[in-house]
């Protein structure tokens, strides 16, 4: 009798150790394929911090160049242009006197006025008084060398640049400018409607990255 009742104890001991070995082995895995892809994902990082970016306007400093980059690099920044947006920017759309920046956004974007702090109007006039001199047969506000409007090769070379000179610890290319833009308004504690506003995202789910794992929209919390 006694074999015949611990034979099937033995067999449940058995299975549940079995189940046990398999929970354990799924969990040594998912560790595994998390880590993985967070080390992916710090390693595919496609923004800059602020800290970064002070930095690449910076390194502008002195280049051949200095004062459309450095308006450039802070007009993308401010308002999360693209660099086609940017680019295409008219001399219309930039309203010095009432201190706005009208910006009309691609890919079916919703088109915004922003206005525009001291910092960045002591750039713009800096900009343009260099603009003016070149004396371009073009309405565009950023030009070449040439005096041609910008093109986007230009303007990826010389972010790329900066970072370099700026020794960032990674390539720096302009959509990081308009993704750093979304991550320091979240990081002061702009809502997720408001910066879907200020980017001109239609759909708000591109706007989500920006606020779903910043700490500042906790901060009211437990008060």
């Amino acid at each position: 009798i006694f074999c015949e009742r611990s034979a099937p104890i033995r067999q449940n001991e058995l299975f549940c150790l079995m189940c046990k070995s398999l929970v354990y082995r799924f969990q040594i895995v998912t560790y595994h394929q998390n880590t993985q892809t967070l080390d992916k994902t710090m390693s595919e990082r496609k923004h800059l911090v602020s800290a970064e970016v002070d930095k690449l306007i910076a390194a502008s400093k002195g280049s051949r160049n200095e004062a459309r980059d450095r308006c450039l690099l802070l007009l993308m920044f401010r308002h999360g242009l693209r660099v086609s947006e940017a680019c295409g920017l008219r001399l219309s759309q930039v309203d010095v006197e009432s201190r706005v920046l009208h910006v009309a956004r691609l890919k079916k974007g919703l088109p915004t006025t922003h206005p525009l702090r001291m910092d960045e109007i002591r750039a713009i006039k800096g900009w343009l008084t260099e603009r003016v001199k070149m004396k371009p047969a073009t309405d565009a506000f950023f030009v070449s060398e040439r005096r041609t409007p910008l093109s986007r090769k230009t303007a990826w070379l010389a972010i790329r640049s900066y970072g370099e000179k700026a020794k960032l610890s990674i390539a720096a290319h302009p959509h990081m400018l308009r993704h750093a833009c979304g991550f320091a308004l979240a990081d002061q504690g702009a809502d997720t409607r408001l910066i879907q506003d200020y980017l001109g995202h239609r759909n708000i789910q591109h706007t989500v990255i920006y606020t779903a794992t910043n700490p500042a929209r906790f901060e009211k919390l437990w008060r």
